[in-house]
């Protein structure tokens, strides 16, 4: 539906193309099963969509089993020595900056949708969370995966009820199942995928009308955070953007007492990240 234009960036597609009308016939598909209530209408749009696609000659049919490939290539095919070098600091210091601020973001965002913060915003137990991102990134790392961490799909598991460590659990069963399923996850396209990553932007937009639409202070930070995670590929540079912003209309906006040292500390290395390592 979005596709690259060379005088505007980014322009209206061909919305006569049997993928495009696939995905957008998903994600309204999606919103009425969900708007009737009916358990998995993430998961029903996608099957269903998917299945027509094949039927129509757009997707070929992967088939259903297959031998997982072999871990010997990337396992643990690293070089921490040259990870320790003086001219890999600026990389491993990036690398930082987007995965504590992405899983930040994401818990927060992921959290809130699911009702789990508590009276101050605040996420009980954070950190035991960030353990568990950040040892099952150094895990995958060590195998030679992408990146493990938690990602803001998992509000489409919240949507169809998820509540408890349970639903992460029977997630990482299945995701365990889709290593001897890979074909079957090779026969979804991105026109199943794409709607219901729609949806769950759509779900998780609700905390927009929670900012304070009475202070200057509080939502134009709120929405520059909103419109940066897009227009900069980064969650990370979203939040970092829009810390930067709120301490600084708080600072000149005479609400300094609503401005913590750490929150200065955090813009700090926020603002030294973005001059020294870029985005």
């Amino acid at each position: 539906m979005v596709v690259d234009h060379p005088a505007t960036l980014v322009g209206i597609g061909d919305l006569t193309a049997t993928p495009v009308l696939l995905a957008i016939g998903c994600f309204i598909l999606i919103g009425a099963l969900d708007a009737r209530g009916i358990p998995g209408a993430i998961l029903i749009g996608m099957g269903a969509v998917t299945a027509i696609g094949i039927l129509l000659g757009v997707a070929p049919f992967e088939g259903i089993v297959s031998a997982p490939p072999s871990m010997a290539p990337t396992f643990l095919a690293m070089d921490v020595g040259a990870a320790l070098e003086l001219a890999m600091i600026s990389v491993v210091l990036a690398f930082l900056f987007v995965d504590i601020f992405d899983t930040a973001g994401t818990l927060i965002g992921v959290s809130h949708r699911a009702g789990l913060l508590d009276a101050q915003g605040n996420l009980p137990r954070m950190n035991r969370a960030f353990i568990a991102d950040s040892t099952a990134t150094i895990a995958g790392a060590a195998m030679g995966t992408s990146p493990v961490t938690s990602y803001m799909e998992s509000a489409s598991g919240v949507r169809a009820g998820g509540r408890t460590g349970l639903t992460a659990l029977v997630t990482a069963g299945l995701f365990l199942c889709c290593v001897f399923l890979a074909p079957v996850a090779a026969t979804i396209q991105n026109y199943a995928t794409a709607p219901a990553l729609l949806f769950v932007a759509c779900v998780m937009a609700r905390g927009i009308s929670e900012f304070d639409w009475d202070d200057v202070t509080d939502y134009v930070p709120g929405i520059i955070t909103v419109l940066t995670m897009p227009l900069t590929f980064s969650i990370a540079n979203g939040i970092g953007f829009g810390l930067i912003a709120y301490a600084a209309f708080k600072l000149l906006g005479g609400h300094r007492d609503q401005v913590s040292i750490p929150l200065l500390i955090v813009c700090g290395l926020f603002v030294a990240k973005f001059v020294w390592l870029g985005g």
